[in-house]
C-alpha cells in the first residue's frame, strides 16, 4: 500500500497539472458515473492530503476523495489522452493533461463537512504543518498496545506503512513491542522530527531511502534500493549496525522487521 509521501507527492502533481482551470470527469468504468457527474465541468481549487487519503477539490466546495488501497493507482500524461482501457474508475482531463485512476478502495464525492469527518478519524500526518506530536504521545501513552502495532493504526498516526514503521523503530532502538504508555517525551519527540524528515525527503524523491550514509555502500549519486534499508524486507540478512541477523515476523497480518540486539526486548 502506498505510504503517506506517495500521497502528498500525488497531490502535488496533480495540484500541477490540474488547478485554476475547469476538469472534464469521467468514469469509463462506471462505477463512479455519478460521483464524477457531480463535479465535471467545474474548476479544480485545490488538492490535498492527509495520511493515505487524497483530495481534489472542484469550486462550489465538492471534493473528490479517493484512498488507493493496496491496488489503486494513478498514472497522467498531457493531452491528447489516450483511449481509456481496462478498469478505469475515474479519468480527469484539464487543460493541457490528464490522469486516470484504477483500483482504488475509495472514491467518492465528499461536501466539505463530510471530508472533515473523513479527517478527523486520523491522526497527525507527519506530513502536515498542522500536525502535533504531542497529540500523538497522547494517544500513545494512553495505550498498553506494542508502539510497533501503534505506528501502524491511522487513528494514531496518518500516512506511516510498513516500510516507514520498520525503519524508524531500527533508527532510534525501539523494540516493536514497546507499548505505548512506557514511550517517553523526549524520545518521542526526537523520532517525530526524524521521521518528519525522512517522509518530506521521500516525498521529493518519490522514494523511501532511510540509512545513513556511514552505514550504506559508498558511492555517489543514487542510492541503490539494496542499500536503501536497514531492516525492511532484509529477514536474515545481517544488520549494518551489528551485524545480528534481521528477523521478521507477522504482526497484525503484515509483515514487521527488526534487529533483536539494536531493538532489544522492552
Amino acid at each position: 500500500m502506498p505510504e503517506g509521501h506517495t500521497i502528498h507527492r500525488l497531490a502535488r502533481r496533480h495540484a500541477r497539472l490540474l488547478t485554476g482551470a475547469p476538469a472534464y470527469v469521467e468514469s469509463p468504468q462506471g462505477r463512479f458515473a455519478e460521483g464524477a457527474a457531480l463535479v465535471s465541468g467545474s474548476e479544480v481549487v485545490g488538492t490535498d492530503a492527509w495520511g493515505k487519503h487524497l483530495f481534489h477539490e472542484y469550486a462550489g466546495g465538492r471534493l473528490v476523495h479517493v484512498h488507493l488501497g493496496l491496488f489503486g493507482r494513478f498514472r497522467d500524461g498531457r493531452l491528447p489522452a489516450p483511449e481509456p482501457r481496462g478498469a478505469v474508475r475515474m479519468r480527469v482531463t484539464g487543460e493541457s493533461h490528464w490522469l486516470e485512476l484504477r483500483g482504488p478502495i475509495t472514491c467518492e464525492v465528499l461536501t466539505p463537512t463530510e471530508r472533515d469527518a473523513v479527517t478527523a478519524r486520523l491522526g497527525p500526518d507527519p506530513l502536515r504543518d498542522d500536525s502535533s506530536a504531542e497529540r500523538v504521545l497522547a494517544n500513545l501513552v494512553r495505550r498498553r498496545t506494542g508502539i510497533g502495532a501503534l505506528l501502524m493504526d491511522q487513528c494514531v498516526v496518518a500516512g506511516i506503512g510498513n516500510v516507514y514503521r520498520a525503519e524508524i523503530l531500527f533508527r532510534h532502538g525501539l523494540s516493536p513491542w514497546l507499548p505505548g504508555r512506557l514511550v517517553d517525551e523526549s524520545s518521542w519527540g526526537v523520532l517525530w522530527e526524524d521521521l518528519r524528515v525522512l517522509m518530506h525527503a521521500g516525498v521529493r524523491s518519490g522514494r523511501i531511502v532511510t540509512t545513513r550514509p556511514e552505514d550504506r555502500a559508498p558511492g555517489e549519486g543514487r542510492v541503490r534500493q539494496t542499500d536503501a534499508y536497514y531492516v525492511y524486507r532484509r529477514e536474515g540478512r545481517p544488520c549494518r549496525l551489528c551485524g545480528t541477523p534481521v528477523r521478521r515476523t507477522t504482526w497484525g497480518g503484515r509483515n514487521l522487521f527488526w534487529c533483536p540486539t539494536c531493538q532489544p526486548d522492552p
